[in-house]
Order: structure tokens, then sequence, then C-alpha cells
């Protein structure tokens, strides 16, 4: 018996370090940054975000408020016995993890579902995607890419599920685990977070569930590293709006690419444009 769980968790270790060296090696998780960079260069794209910042603002500082106020100091308590002087900061990220589960569950939710969307298809507008972007909805004329975005056909974000709040929680307890548990649960919160960055490119090619997942298994190590990424943005307290909005940039620009075949060096997420049609 000792034997054979020895043998699935060196296969599991295996696992995870081959899925973090396929991440590593396409670079997809330098798209969250590239959505930093993007966002604030292009003040069309502002529209959305600023639409919701008040009410957004208000809602994950009363979250993050709370969530530390009632249970940062349990948590780092019960921390202490498996992380020891580490149990403060480990414990700290937890909370962050936490306010930024329940801020993503309440935000996208009731505030802003629609403005992401407008932000993924605004993007693609500016990269002249327009063809794609059209599969989802209607386009006015302008130049402005927010401007340009008309009724939409149907909405693609996905609300939070009861599915994603157990498999949360289930992981929950990897934060007890000094160092190495926090970064299996980041890392496995991004597996997770990745390929829902790109549920609404999924729409607009219209894939069905088979080819979405095939095409996601086979560059798993790239959503992955996208996810991470992500997730690691999002944990900032306050500023995790600000980062759900550049996020969406990032996806976006990356469905740009595999649309328009932009990324040809070797080892950036190569051919990601092959890797579409082959689920297709």
């Amino acid at each position: 018996m000792a034997d054979k769980v020895k043998e699935v968790a060196i296969g599991e270790v295996d696992r995870i370090k081959h899925l973090t060296t396929d991440a590593a090696r396409s670079a997809a998780y330098l798209y969250p940054i590239r959505g930093i960079a993007y966002f604030v260069s292009h003040k069309a794209l502002w529209k959305p975000l600023t639409s919701k910042l008040a009410p957004t603002m208000t809602l994950g500082l009363g979250i993050t408020t709370f969530m530390f106020v009632f249970t940062y100091l349990p948590q780092a308590a019960v921390m202490a016995f498996t992380n020891g002087p580490l149990a403060a900061i480990s414990a700290g990220l937890l909370v962050l993890s936490e306010s930024s589960t329940l801020f993503t569950l309440l935000s996208k939710t009731f505030l802003i579902d629609d403005a992401l969307i407008d932000t993924f298809d605004g993007v693609l507008l500016s990269k002249n995607t327009t063809d794609l972007v059209s599969e989802g909805r209607q386009i006015k004329s302008g130049s402005d890419p927010i401007a340009k975005l008309g009724k939409l056909a149907k909405k693609p974000f996905q609300k939070f599920t009861p599915t994603a709040i157990v498999r949360y929680l289930m992981y929950l307890p990897l934060n007890f685990i000094p160092v190495v548990g926090t970064v299996m649960f980041v890392l496995l919160q991004g597996k997770r977070t990745g390929p829902v960055a790109h549920t609404r490119y999924f729409q607009l090619k219209r894939w069905n569930k088979e080819q979405q997942e095939k095409h996601v298994e086979q560059y798993r190590g790239a959503y992955t590293g996208f996810g991470v990424a992500a997730v690691l943005l999002e944990l900032v307290p306050l500023a995790s709006i600000f980062f759900a909005f550049t996020n969406t940039v990032g996806a976006a620009l990356w469905a740009a690419d595999i649309e328009k075949e932009h990324i040809t060096k070797e080892g950036t997420a190569p051919r990601l444009r092959e890797q579409a049609k082959k689920a297709e």
C-alpha cells in the first residue's frame, strides 16, 4: 500500500513538473503583463472599467477588510502549527486568495460581467479581428473599438458555479503545507483560470465542448502559465478589479495572436494558430 501511495505521489510530482516546464516554455504567462501595458496605453478601453469603478472598488475594499478583520488571526493561529514562522505570510496570502475569490464571485456575477465582455471584444476590434467579433455581436461603424460594439448575440462568460467553489475549498488545505502548499494552490487555481479566460474566444470560434477541451488539454501548460500569472495579479488587494480587466485584455491579445499568427518566435507560445486549427 505504501509503495502504491509513493508511486502515485511520484507520478503527480512528475506531472506537475512537466506542466510547469510547458508553461514556462510557452511564455503565455507574459500575456497578463502585456495586457497591463496595452490597457494603459489605449484609453478607449478604459470606458468599461471606469463605468464600474466606484461600486467594484467599494465591494473589493469591503470584502478584503472584512476577511482580514475576521479570518486572518484564526487562520494564522492554525498555520502556526504547520508553517512555523511563515504562518503570518501564508495566512496573509490565503486571506488574499479568499478575498479575491469572493470578489470574483460577486463582481463578475452582479457588476462587471458585461464590462469584461466589452473589453475583450474591444481589444479584438483594435487588433483588426472584426470578422471574429461579428460572430458574437453587431458591429457599428467608427474608429473607437468600444463605441463600435453593438448588441450581443449571446453572453459567454459563465457565472461562478458551485463546482468551482467546491474545488476551491478542496484546494484550501494545501496552504497549510509550508511554501510548497501555497505554490501548488496557486498553480491549481491557475490551471482552472487559464481556460476560463478564453471562454469568449471559444464562443466566437463556435467551438463545441469537445473542441474546447481538446484544445485546452493539448496546450494545458500555456493556459496554466497564463492562469497562474492572472491569479497572482488578482490577489493584489483593491487593485484586483483593475487586474481583472487587464487580464481580460491579455486574454484577448492572445486570442488575436492566435487568429493572425503574430507570434513567430520559437519558444514564445509558438504556432498558436496551428493549435487552434488542430482543435477544430
